[in-house]
C-alpha cells in the first residue's frame, strides 16, 4: 500500500516521448521495444494509466523529445552516443508520423505540452519545472519512454529538484534490455515504484 496520498491539486503526470517511433508497429524504434512491451503490457498499462489519471482530475504533462530535423547537430563538439543515433537514425522527425504523439497517448485539451528537450533529461532547456511550479505539483507520477534514457533522466533529476517522483513500472520499457534495470545501481531515480493497479488504488480509482 501506498502511504503518501497524491493530491488532485498537487500531483501531475509526466508522459514521456509517447511517440510513434517508440510504441506503434512500424515505428523505428518499435523492433527493439517490442517483446518487452508485449509481455508487460505496456500500451494497455499506458491507456489505463492516462483513464486512471483523468478521472482523478490530475493535470498531465506531455514531455517530448526534440524532434530530429536536417542539421541539428552539424557542428556540435560532443553530441553524446543518444543524440548520434537520433541523427544517423532520423528518429522522431519533424513533421513525419514517427514523430507524431501514439494516437492513444495524444494531448487532450487542458493537458500542457512541454518544450522538447534535446538530451535525456525532460527538465534540462525546457518549461517543465516552470509549468510544474506554476500548477503547484509537487508530486510528479513518470511513465513513458524509454526507462533506461529519457525516463529515467528525468525521474533523477525531478528528485533532485525537490519534487515526489512516482514511477510506474510497467508503464515504461527499456529500449536496451540487456542492459541493467536503472535504479538497480547509484542514485535512486524515484521514491516510490509502484504498478498501474497499485497507483490506481492509491488514486482511489477502480
Amino acid at each position: 500500500m501506498l502511504a503518501r496520498k497524491y493530491a488532485e491539486d498537487r500531483t501531475g503526470l509526466l508522459l514521456i516521448d509517447a511517440f510513434n517511433d517508440f510504441l506503434s508497429e512500424g515505428g523505428k524504434l518499435w523492433p527493439r521495444v517490442q517483446p518487452a512491451a508485449e509481455t508487460a503490457d505496456l500500451l494497455g498499462h499506458l491507456r489505463t494509466l492516462l483513464g486512471i489519471v483523468r478521472r482523478a482530475g490530475l493535470a498531465v504533462f506531455h514531455v517530448p523529445h526534440r524532434r530530429w530535423r536536417e542539421g541539428d547537430f552539424d557542428r556540435w563538439k560532443h553530441p553524446t552516443p543518444w543524440q548520434l543515433e537520433i541523427d544517423r537514425e532520423g528518429l522522431f522527425a519533424h513533421g513525419t508520423w514517427g514523430g507524431d504523439w501514439h494516437a492513444d497517448l495524444a494531448p487532450q485539451p487542458g493537458d500542457v505540452i512541454v518544450q522538447e528537450h534535446w538530451g535525456h533529461d525532460g527538465f534540462h532547456s525546457t518549461d517543465l519545472d516552470l509549468q510544474l511550479r506554476q500548477r503547484g505539483i509537487e508530486n510528479i507520477i513518470v511513465a513513458g519512454m524509454a526507462l533506461d534514457r529519457c525516463v529515467a533522466a528525468t525521474a533523477r533529476i525531478g528528485v533532485e529538484l525537490g519534487y515526489h517522483v512516482t514511477l510506474v513500472r510497467d508503464a515504461t520499457a527499456m529500449l536496451a534490455p540487456e542492459d541493467a534495470e536503472p535504479g538497480s545501481e547509484g542514485p535512486p531515480i524515484a521514491h516510490v515504484i509502484v504498478t498501474t493497479q497499485e497507483l490506481a488504488a492509491a488514486l482511489g480509482q477502480p
